[in-house]
């Protein structure tokens, strides 16, 4: 088992930049499960006491079917994992990094049993002017789910509530060996609901963001909503033992849930309106 590796470092920025494209690329992507470049707001919480500049490692967070340990802990800038392109924000869009912010660097290095070395790297391109509309990327989550041994077929479900008018740009489904299926679900505030993404072969080795061709608008109210399934039965072959009972995890014999998406909106508007109240605490 190798532990996430995380490493601070300052951007240096003295002025608010808009990024308009960004990249997660290792060097060795056979010993890399995934990348996520996380920005760290001036105040922020998040690892404020560790070193800048130094790889460290910390603890997984305690989980059990009772604490949902699923939400993110600090801005989604950009991510890797198999599969997964470049972010490329359309003209007149990009995703914000304040004066002062740091970026956190979570690497998950996966054995193959064969020493290997890598460099990873973030690139970022700025947006030639400041944009209309900005960019955030949040998730529907569970993590509180119970997979009982054996289970062929286990149904999770997450939603995540649009609190003002946005719009839904793409979809970014996660999960790890057990993953079966994952659904998509618009539930806007007339009662109309809107299927607008099936993966009915997840496949965790080559994991898909997926652009909608055009925007979908969502008003104040609308919910996204998200169902996977999981297979935790000895047909898997993906399936390290079925015989256990399987929670949220950092690793990638446990499982996680997340329903991951990018919403637009007016650059104008501080990213706390978005989200949810517990979660709209430090930085704008």
């Amino acid at each position: 088992m190798v532990e996430y590796q995380y490493v601070i470092f300052p951007t240096g920025f003295t002025e608010d930049k808009w990024v308009q494209m960004a990249e997660a690329r290792p060097t060795e992507r056979s010993v890399v499960h995934h990348i996520i470049a996380y920005v760290r707001e001036p105040g922020s919480n998040y690892f404020k006491d560790q070193k800048t500049g130094v790889f460290f490692e910390a603890p997984p967070p305690k989980s059990d079917e009772k604490t949902d340990r699923s939400a993110l802990p600090s801005d989604f800038l950009v991510g890797y994992a198999p599969g997964q392109p470049a972010e490329i924000l359309s003209p007149g869009q990009a995703k914000l990094i304040k004066a002062g912010s740091d970026i956190v660097l979570e690497v998950h290095y996966t054995p193959t049993g064969k020493a290997a070395t890598d460099r990873t790297r973030v690139g970022i391109v700025f947006a030639k002017e400041p944009p209309k509309e900005r960019v955030l990327t949040l998730s529907a989550s569970n993590g509180t789910f119970k997979i009982p041994p054996g289970d062929p077929n286990h149904r999770v479900d997450a939603s995540f509530e649009v609190l003002r008018d946005v719009k839904l740009a793409s979809l970014h489904p996660h999960m790890h060996m057990r993953g079966k299926d994952f659904e998509y679900r618009l539930v806007f505030p007339n009662g109309e609901t809107r299927t607008i993404l099936r993966v009915p072969a997840y496949n965790w080795r080559w994991q898909l963001w997926y652009n909608l061709t055009e925007p979908i608008a969502l008003p104040k109210g609308t919910k996204i909503e998200c169902t996977a399934h999981f297979d935790n039965s000895p047909n898997n072959p993906e399936n390290p033992d079925p015989t256990k009972t399987i929670i949220w995890g950092q690793q990638n014999w446990d499982e996680m849930m997340v329903g991951f998406f990018n919403l637009v909106f007016d650059a104008k508007v501080p990213r706390q309106a978005l989200l949810p109240r517990d979660e709209a605490a430090g930085g704008k």
